[in-house]
């Protein structure tokens, strides 16, 4: 194999692993997309990736410049190992309740860290970064929630890798956090087949679970309203943080070690191939588990672990 240029060029082409042992349906195939193998752990290093080379092509970024983002977690890790390869630097505002892993990658890499209120999550998070973006005009804010090279580099990217490596697929189904992945692979899915099913994955309104939200909650990421977003979703599945825990845990009987948006995707494909006599669902693993072994989610009792879902941000 011949060797890549940079580990950016290692981002995208993850792969995708049965874990039909894990349906309740005997005629229906589970393929799960391991986005955790992305050189960032996450499949936000697709977005971030996307978004800094947009940016690098209009011109608003150079060497030495400041790019500054909101996240709770997997963003800020992208971004963060992206621009220390670029050579700029990055303010991250992060909520004060995720979990210790996650700030340790940020500051491996060299990341400015702001705290915002734990108890304000990602919306107290993006609110903090809107207003240091207004009082530093120069620095670049790529805005992840509205910012279109999001969905693009899943229309491109993801989509199509799911295309090539399996066109029978039935259902996708993902967590619904900024919408990118959904709304650019969704898009891609229904133009080569347009009886594709896209299911997304929240939490019920005012509850947490780390990279999810609901769209009841009062923000509505722009990606979502720009793409169509509820008329291209064919479904929302209520996941709650019990159950995200629960078979984040089961994946490891596949032998899959994945972060809790994972296990609430892997429910809901679950719950929804228990529907079904026949099809083949695409789920999307967003992240590895590493970023999780402090919260307890895999050896702690279940109960503790679901009661600290409440205060601390999973993933």
């Amino acid at each position: 194999m011949a060797p890549y240029d940079s580990v950016l060029d290692l981002i995208g082409n993850t792969p995708l692993v049965d874990v039909s042992a894990l349906s309740p349906s005997p005629g229906v195939r589970i393929l799960a997309k391991l986005e955790g193998q992305n050189p960032g752990g996450s499949v936000k290093d697709r977005a971030a990736k996307a978004m800094i080379e947009e940016a690098e092509k209009e011109g608003l970024l150079h060497p030495g410049s400041v790019v500054l983002e909101s996240s709770s977690g997997n963003t800020g890790i992208a971004l963060a190992m992206i621009c220390r390869v670029r050579g700029y630097r990055l303010v991250v505002v992060l909520p004060e309740n995720v979990s210790v892993e996650r700030r340790q990658l940020l500051e491996v890499w060299g990341a400015e860290i702001v705290p915002s209120p734990g108890e304000e999550g990602s919306n107290g998070a993006l609110r903090g970064a809107r207003a240091l973006a207004a009082e530093h005009p120069d620095w670049y804010f790529p805005y992840q929630y509205g910012n279109p090279a999001n969905p693009k580099a899943h229309y491109e990217g993801t989509g199509p890798e799911i295309w090539r490596d399996c066109p029978e697929v039935t259902h996708f189904v993902a967590g619904l956090g900024t919408a990118g992945t959904l709304m650019g692979v969704g898009r891609f899915l229904k133009e080569r087949n347009p009886a594709v099913q896209l299911w997304a994955v929240e939490p019920p309104a005012g509850e947490m679970v780390d990279g999810l939200r609901n769209l009841d909650d009062g923000f509505v990421p722009p990606v979502f309203v720009d793409n169509g977003g509820a008329e291209l979703l064919d479904r929302k599945m209520i996941v709650r943080a019990r159950e995200s825990i629960e078979w984040t845990r089961r994946l490891t009987e596949v032998g899959i070690f994945a972060g809790i948006s994972s296990g609430s995707a892997m429910a809901a494909a679950a719950r929804g191939a228990a529907q079904l006599d026949e099809g083949v669902m695409v789920t999307l693993v967003a992240d590895g588990g590493w970023k999780y072994l402090s919260t307890g989610a895999w050896t702690a009792d279940l109960d503790e672990v679901t009661e600290r879902a409440t205060r601390l941000i999973y993933f």
